[in-house]
């Protein structure tokens, strides 16, 4: 359950902080809260199960990042969840995480999304994640972006 002051916190955050050097600082203000209670607010949310996380979803072809791999590895599965926290630190890994498979056609059960200016650094890579896992996959492919999917988060209907 929300108050009507998460509620607005929510609607006031959905669609982005400002940018600006002190963007919680401005939302707060906006709502009539102090920064600090804002960030209570956030936190109690959040340990409630409200809200996941607050973070940056960038544009990465805007940035340069042209050319997107979903990397995707049939590890093995006593090592899936040990594996994938590497590979997930990972500075040019945005995103992993383990799923089941899909027997016989889709062997894999570790994905790792990879961004690189070109499809030669993507496999560059790719070849950096094949050293970790080491002899712990058995096949891997990679699945190239051919479109950006609009990205959001938490949206509210407008109450009235």
């Amino acid at each position: 359950m929300i108050d009507t002051k998460d509620r607005e916190i929510i609607e006031a955050l959905q669609s982005g902080l400002p940018l600006v050097p002190e963007p919680f600082a401005q939302v707060a203000e906006t709502l009539g809260l102090n920064e600090a209670a804002l960030m209570y607010r956030l936190a109690d949310m959040k340990s409630r199960g409200v809200i996941r996380r607050i973070a940056a979803a960038p544009n990465h072809f805007k940035l340069g990042m042209t050319s997107n791999g979903m990397t995707v590895w049939d590890v093995e599965d006593d090592r899936v969840a040990e594996l994938g926290a590497q590979i997930g630190a990972l500075p040019f890994v945005t995103h992993c995480y383990e799923r089941p498979r899909a027997l016989p056609d889709w062997p894999y059960n570790l994905f790792a999304m990879v961004h690189g200016s070109d499809r030669q650094e993507v496999e560059e890579k790719r070849a950096e994640i094949s050293v970790i896992l080491g002899d712990a996959y058995r096949a891997n492919d990679i699945l190239y972006s051919t479109r950006i999917l609009k990205k959001t988060g938490l949206r509210l209907k407008k109450k009235g």
